[in-house]
């Protein structure tokens, strides 16, 4: 019974975050949703940059706690293993609404591209969120959302050890997911002080998460990670360095 109730659990936080993420699209496009970057409750100047900076603040310390090995050894003494990253999935859905529901917009103007530098915008908004998600299928998208393990668990079989692999854009670039999100989240023909204010907060957390996530992708991989990092760029897709 209890692994069953771990797929349940696993199942409808998965449900969630195809929610969640859909909006996130609609929301950074303000495309048609009641609340989005630029559509909101609004709020002096002053008291929507403490809400927003808050609001994103909470989402990047629950994303990148959470994710640390050191908490998840912590964690797993409270919450079963097979479900530590359906719980996480959780967490980031509800930080996520959070920021969605009492996100405060700031529409004064700092570009507005019409025309053909319009559509070039949208083309490359698309294709981040399109980079965004196939990047998680290229790697293991089940596994990433917490459906893999909870799976595994229901069949009494034990995660098999993480295998170092590089596939299709990985080996361009180290970090194509965070890639997908800087150019959706920079690519509007309409940049208000609110929008830029997510984009530069987002990129500089993408920038300072890649530090952690690399520390720990060197401990659990060692030299082949190490020998990757030297190849491989960061987040512009190149030929891999000799």
């Amino acid at each position: 019974m209890s692994r069953i109730l771990a797929i349940l659990y696993a199942a409808i936080a998965y449900v969630m975050f195809l929610g969640t993420f859909l909006y996130a699209i609609a929301f950074v496009g303000n495309l048609g949703v009641p609340r989005s970057i630029d559509v909101g409750p609004s709020a002096p100047l002053q008291t929507a940059l403490i809400i927003d900076v808050v609001l994103l603040g909470v989402f990047a310390v629950q994303h990148s706690l959470m994710a640390r090995p050191f908490f998840k050894q912590w964690w797993t003494n409270f919450v079963p293993p097979s479900v530590e990253r359906t719980t996480y999935v959780l967490f980031s859905n509800l930080a996520l609404l959070l920021l969605y529901w009492q996100w405060r917009p700031i529409t004064m103007g700092i570009w507005n591209v019409t025309g053909m530098g319009a559509t070039a915008l949208w083309v490359v908004f698309w294709a981040g969120w399109l980079t965004v998600l196939l990047s998680t299928f290229m790697i293991s998208h089940f596994e990433l959302f917490g459906l893999t393990q909870v799976w595994l668990n229901f069949r009494q079989q034990k995660p098999p050890t993480p295998q170092f692999r590089t596939p299709l854009f990985y080996g361009f670039v180290r970090h194509p997911i965070y890639l997908g999100f800087i150019l959706a989240f920079w690519a509007t023909p309409n940049m208000t002080a609110g929008h830029l204010l997510f984009a530069l907060a987002t990129t500089a957390y993408i920038l300072i998460a890649i530090q952690f996530e690399e520390h720990d992708l060197i401990a659990m991989f060692g030299d082949a990670y190490r020998n990757y990092r030297r190849q491989i760029s960061m987040l512009i897709p190149l030929p891999p360095r000799s």
